[in-house]
């Protein structure tokens, strides 16, 4: 089923912010906190069949290695029905286009779907860090030249 995706503006940016905070609970985003990041980054939502799927992020190449980094996050009822991976495939093909020639991602360590997700598609870990506060890390990943 092909997923439709639209750039979360205006009253969307609440949507996103739903899925962000249930599927990254140690760091929840206030409105404004979600206002400034779409200044910055491509934040998105996923739609199959017109239901909400699942949320993404992704901050424009920068640095001299043009790097990129790629978000994908689905709602736990949708996974494992390939919406991840079309999700995906669509943003790294946005990223690339928009010149990354480095594409990273984040994932929240206790999130097992998270990171198996990630690793399945050839993401390779290279850095853990905490929050100033948490307790649970968060695991920096990118895909290999």
């Amino acid at each position: 089923m092909p997923l439709t995706i639209v750039t979360a503006t205006g009253p969307l940016l609440d949507d996103w912010r739903v899925i962000h905070n249930e599927i990254i609970p140690t760091a929840p985003l206030s409105a404004d906190d979600v206002a400034e990041r779409a200044g910055r980054h491509r934040l998105t939502l996923a739609y199959a069949d017109g239901e909400l799927v699942g949320n993404a992020t992704v901050r424009p190449p920068s640095g001299p290695g043009a790097t990129a980094t790629v978000i994908v996050r689905i709602l736990p009822g949708h996974r494992r029905r390939g919406h991840g991976t079309a999700y995906l495939e669509a943003e790294l093909a946005r990223a690339r286009a928009a010149g990354a020639r480095r594409i990273e991602t984040v994932v929240l360590e206790s999130s097992s779907d998270g990171l198996s997700f990630a690793l399945a598609r050839g993401f390779v870990e290279h850095h853990r860090y905490l929050l100033e506060g948490d307790t649970v890390p968060f695991v920096d990943l990118h895909l290999p030249s």
